[in-house]
């Protein structure tokens, strides 16, 4: 649920190792669940949709965990 003056609220779930094909070999990846709730009337699906994918990138790349 989102509380005004609140447009967005992002949960993140715990980690946990899951089997993913990476390259067409079955792989443990370890996996961190994403929800983002946002209000429809300030934030355009498409933008909430590039914004999520824009993080998990960030956060799959160790590189922006050193900022």
């Amino acid at each position: 649920m989102i509380n005004p003056p609140e447009v967005a609220i992002l949960g993140v779930a715990r980690a946990k190792w899951q089997p993913r094909y990476v390259n067409d070999e079955l792989k443990k990846r370890l996996i961190v669940p994403l929800a983002l709730s946002y209000d429809h009337r300030a934030i355009d699906g498409a933008e909430a949709a590039r914004f999520l994918a824009g993080l998990a990138e960030q956060l799959e790349d160790v590189r922006y965990l050193a900022l």
